[in-house]
């Protein structure tokens, strides 16, 4: 593959966008539940790829938290197949109409809701990003062109093929979902600078991929994913509540971007809170890299260098920090933070409150875990990714965060003097 032959895939992207932008709402459900089903037609096909993926990359020596990250499961899989019955479930936000006003010219304007166009996915390990990029992108009438990690290329292939499969069955467009299978860095700067076809591109993984596409990307960008996030346990929380919610950010699932990074502990209740954690810490396997005090109460800590509260480390390692003050704890999150979600542990009302004002975050909790930052779970019918930017869209990105708005003005022979 080289660059004319991507050049043709956002030639045919352009066109699959216009036609999906003309589809009803009825053919993109009608479509959407069809790849639900080719999904599940295909599963045998989708696992057996997505083990020869596995073994290969066994095979470099990769850690088992990377491998957890690109499994399938036949779980996983249904869990796709019923994410796309849920995105179709969805209300389309196209052609909604966001407002509409008459001036005093007597001009009727209405904001209208519409796609973006043809979007590009980059992402890396994660092939079930896959198939919720694939449909949140049908839903909202774009087309998208997707471009995964070389460890997972097999399996994105046999989802993509699903899918298409699916689009074909209900006579839609098969180029308004395209994957490029080439894995050559080289293509993929040369996706990034596609701006003829491109109306918007997603980065979805590491640190370092999505530096990689803000420095050489020509198409407006939307940062999403890397999660350096925070539980602070103040010393109002309830101790028992606390250590459930840090055992369940930290070690449900240590592979995501949701999941904590740093643990803060107020110097009043530090002892109590790692002695009663203690067990759960050793029964998950949670190496903790602590600051000088830390390592006074845990004989096993390893000693914190500052990269470690930098760090988004998608493993059992988290860091940790004992602070004497409130506001110790505050400009510590605010200095590390790369403003996905934030979490304090506190029956303190007016804490609670000061948190939730005071954290520049995307997603800032209270009693409760960091695992819950997912567009799923806050009933958006799935996420293209969790935005730590601001501008456009912010936080877990569901149908909405991927359409623009255009406006629509009806005169009756009204001139300007």
């Amino acid at each position: 593959m080289d660059i004319k032959d991507l050049e043709v895939m956002g030639q045919k992207a352009q066109a699959a966008a216009r036609q999906l932008g003309q589809a009803s709402s009825q053919s993109k459900e009608a479509a959407l539940l069809a790849m639900a089903d080719q999904l599940r037609q295909k599963q045998a096909a989708i696992l057996e790829a997505n083990a020869q993926d596995i073994a290969k990359t066994r095979d470099q020596g990769r850690p088992d938290s990377f491998i957890e990250r690109m499994t399938l499961t036949e779980d996983r899989v249904e869990a796709m197949a019923l994410g796309l019955e849920d995105v179709a479930r969805q209300p389309d936000p196209i052609h909604e109409v966001i407002a509409g006003w008459t001036t005093a010219q007597g001009l009727d304007i209405v904001q209208k809701r519409v796609p973006l166009g043809v979007i590009g996915i980059i992402y890396e390990s994660r092939p079930n990003v896959t198939a919720d990029a694939a449909s949140l992108c049908f839903k909202t009438g774009n087309s998208v062109i997707l471009r995964g990690g070389k460890e997972t290329l097999q399996s994105n292939l046999a989802i993509v093929s699903a899918l298409q499969a699916g689009l074909a069955a209900v006579d839609l467009p098969q180029d308004a979902i395209q994957y490029i299978d080439d894995p050559d860095r080289a293509l993929a700067t040369a996706f990034m600078q596609l701006d003829r076809y491109v109306d918007c591109l997603i980065p979805r993984g590491s640190a370092a991929l999505i530096q990689s596409v803000v420095q050489n990307a020509t198409i407006p960008t939307i940062e999403t994913g890397v999660g350096n996030c925070h539980l602070y346990v103040h010393q109002s929380a309830d101790l028992d509540e606390a250590v459930q919610v840090f055992i369940n950010g930290k070690a449900q699932r240590v592979s995501v971007c949701n999941a904590l990074e740093t643990l803060i502990l107020d110097q009043a209740i530090a002892k109590d809170f790692l002695d009663q954690a203690q067990d759960l810490i050793e029964a998950k396997g949670i190496r903790l890299h602590g600051d000088q005090r830390t390592c006074a109460l845990v004989k096993d800590a390893i000693p914190a260098v500052e990269k470690d509260y930098a760090e988004e480390y998608l493993d059992y390692d988290i860091a940790v920090k004992i602070v004497d003050s409130y506001q110790e704890a505050i400009d510590h999150i605010q200095t590390y933070s790369s403003q996905h979600s934030e979490v304090i542990a506190c029956q303190d009302y007016q804490v609670a409150q000061d948190f939730m004002n005071d954290i520049d975050a995307a997603c800032v909790y209270v009693n409760a875990s960091s695992r819950f930052s997912d567009g799923g779970v806050f009933g958006f019918g799935g996420e293209i990714g969790i935005s730590t930017q601001k501008l456009h869209a912010r936080g877990p990105m569901g149908l909405k965060a991927l359409t623009s708005y255009k406006y629509l003005i009806q005169g009756q022979g009204q001139i300007r003097e």
